[in-house]
């Protein structure tokens, strides 16, 4: 039981599952452009709300958001489906592999077994496909990975019913319908927009008001809780930013090359040059990390680096917003 599935790997999961899935429906849209009209930038910062002994940072949308608000304002529709039972959810997602439907799950990463021990943590939002089933293990699509590889039952249950934030609840998503024309010139126009709103919100804990928050706090940490406390809560920030999703930097990169795509279809040369813009400043988002890395591993001895690493995320700050006031005003 293989389906005619093409495996392409991509920056992040959610977006590639859905590019490959789409693709697979006939509708060819890069991940740059699911991201994008998705909206997939976003920050928040949740301080009540302890991750690994650490604040909640994202700089993600809820898992499941973007493929959903690209659904949408594409005009597809996605079939999503839990279970409480996983023999159900195995059943479910064999009945769809012989209706020649492959399917996206959402799955816990730490106990994937084709993933390197480094990339392995309490991870429980990450997607996948699986497009058929041989010799009683299941053919797994997975768009971080650049090979298909596989997962017995077993081993597919045990990541299916993860534990601990976000359970995936045997989670299982694909699309039912998709409309022989797509409006991609409305779609990216609500897609930026709904970014702009979202990062220009006037509420402290999401988009740049909550950047604000998290550098203006970075040396009250170290005032009040200590370096070993603050770089805790540091790595855990850069853990959200480079490792889960490739939120900060990436995320930025993906965005330049949507709005590179973007400015082509809209003829909107505005596009052209904000998508540099925030190039730039995913650059400066690596290096934010790569100086707070330093610091996790004792290797920065500067006095006032906490103070640094404060004005250097408020600069960030100051130039996102500036950046989405232009991208609003360019459509």
């Amino acid at each position: 039981m293989k389906l005619n599935f093409e495996h392409h790997q991509t920056a992040h999961c959610e977006n590639g599952v859905a590019s490959n899935l789409l693709l697979n429906k006939g509708l060819k849209l890069s991940e740059p452009m699911i991201f994008g009209i998705g909206s997939g930038l976003f920050f928040v910062y949740l301080p009540f709300l302890k991750v690994n002994f650490a604040p909640g940072f994202s700089y993600r949308p809820m898992p499941g958001a973007i493929f959903s608000k690209a659904a949408k304002r594409l005009g597809i529709k996605i079939k999503r489906l839990k279970f409480s039972n996983p023999e159900e959810a195995r059943k479910a997602l064999e009945k769809n592999l012989e209706n020649n439907i492959p399917t996206g799950l959402q799955v816990g990463v730490f106990n994937l077994t084709y993933f390197p021990e480094e990339y392995k943590f309490h991870f429980n939002a990450h997607n996948l496909v699986v497009y058929g089933k041989e010799d009683g293990k299941f053919l797994i699509s997975d768009p971080v990975m650049d090979y298909t590889t596989t997962l017995t039952e077993a081993e597919l249950e045990k990541v299916r019913y993860a534990k601990g934030a976000l359970p995936p609840k045997g989670h299982m998503y694909y699309p039912t319908y998709i409309p022989e024309r797509v409006n991609l010139e409305e779609a990216i126009k609500k897609g930026i927009s709904d970014t702009c709103k979202n990062m220009l919100a006037p509420v402290p804990i999401i988009g740049v008001k909550a950047m604000r928050w998290v550098a203006k706090s970075i040396p009250k940490w170290a005032a009040k809780k200590g370096t070993k406390t603050t770089n805790h809560y540091l790595g855990q920030l850069i853990r959200m930013q480079e490792e889960i999703g490739t939120g900060g930097g990436g995320f930025r990169f993906i965005y330049g090359a949507f709005l590179q795509e973007a400015a082509v279809i809209l003829k909107n040369d505005q596009l052209q040059e904000l998508s540099k813009e925030i190039t730039m400043i995913g650059d400066l988002w690596r290096d934010f990390a790569v100086d707070i890395a330093r610091v996790y591993k004792n290797r920065n001895s500067k006095s006032d680096i906490y103070n640094q690493l404060s004005k250097t995320m408020l600069h960030i700050a100051d130039l996102e917003e500036a950046f989405y006031k232009k991208l609003k005003k360019a459509i």
